[in-house]
């Protein structure tokens, strides 16, 4: 008799791992960390820029930026599910807990903000972080850190309808270049230097563009 074996499906294509090892849990804490530091510096350095933005309030939307980069900038180099989201949140637990003048809002303002870009990462199912991923993710992150200044939280009841929906597209503006594009930039930079070796974006540096 002679024995046929079925050979074993051919599996084609990078297939990510899923899991979270050590290495990620530490190095997305010691982003979340420091960006959390940088949340509470510039939670002071955005009281002095009021007046910048007197001629037209929901202008301030532009810098907003600032607290979206970490949902982004985790997931890009994390490459997990849920790194985005963990990233996000973390860094606002550690504005509030360093002092920052919005209180435990934080909290549900990074959980909400983390989950714009988290969505576009699952959409993608962590297999494509490439420039337009990045910007979305950043855009997603805004509309959504937007719709919670504006409408949920509703921090400007002053504004009109009209002002609210501004101020919700120029944070979109202002997470495709902070936490979009700046996020992909340093992703790529930090990749060049070898600092991620032990990470899945070791590589980001040599990675295609779109």
């Amino acid at each position: 008799m002679v024995s046929v074996q079925t050979p074993s499906p051919v599996t084609t294509g990078h297939q990510p791992r899923r899991s979270w090892r050590v290495v990620d849990i530490v190095v997305a804490a010691v982003i979340a960390v420091a960006c959390g530091v940088i949340f509470w510096a510039w939670n002071l350095a955005y009281a002095g820029l009021s007046p910048a933005f007197a001629a037209f309030p929901p202008s301030s939307a532009l810098v907003a930026g600032m607290w979206l980069f970490p949902a982004v900038l985790g997931g890009l180099i994390i490459r997990r599910p849920g790194a985005a989201l963990f990233t996000e949140l973390v860094a606002a637990t550690v504005s509030a807990l360093l002092g920052s003048q919005f209180g435990l809002t934080v909290l549900a303002s990074g959980l909400i903000q983390g989950l714009g870009a988290e969505l576009v990462l699952l959409a993608f199912l962590y297999r494509r972080f490439t420039l337009p991923v990045a910007l979305l993710a950043g855009v997603l992150t805004g509309i959504f850190g937007g719709i919670n200044d504006a409408f949920i939280f509703n921090w400007f009841p002053e504004y009109t309808l009209e002002w609210k929906l501004i101020y919700v597209g120029l944070v979109g503006v202002s997470g495709l270049v902070i936490a979009g594009l700046l996020s992909w930039l340093a992703t790529r930079g930090l990749a060049a230097t070898g600092a991620l070796s032990a990470l899945p974006s070791r590589r980001a540096h040599q990675e295609p563009v779109v």
